[in-house]
């Protein structure tokens, strides 16, 4: 993994749950990994089990893009002819109805 986020930036994430009351529009996204058209964007972490929970775009597939937990160790493991995930640099915390890819998956359903 290129960029992978120290201990320090993961335990500045939300935990788990802890914004289960915000609405899902709503919810910041902390964090932004990618490689070659996929995408994962962080809004909670469970330090303890190293899973997050946000919203995921494999392969550009927008239809099929959802909410749901991914693991650390899992963005680590992948590689594509010398490629490996990364995370942003640039990246600015902003709401998920904020992230333009976020908002053409979700096709206004919020």
């Amino acid at each position: 993994m290129w960029n992978e986020p120290t201990r320090d930036l993961l335990e500045k994430l939300p935990k788990l749950y802890e914004t289960e009351k915000i609405a899902i529009k709503d919810k910041m996204i902390h964090m932004h990994f990618f490689i070659f058209g996929t995408d994962w964007y962080v809004a909670e972490y469970d330090p303890e089990e190293k899973i997050f929970w946000g919203f995921v775009i494999l392969n550009e597939d927008y239809m099929n893009a959802e909410w749901g937990y991914f693991a650390l160790s899992e963005l680590k493991e992948i590689s594509f002819v010398g490629f490996q995930v990364d995370r942003d640099l640039h990246w600015k915390p902003r709401k998920a109805s904020e992230v333009d890819k976020i908002v053409k998956a979700q096709g206004g359903r919020w």
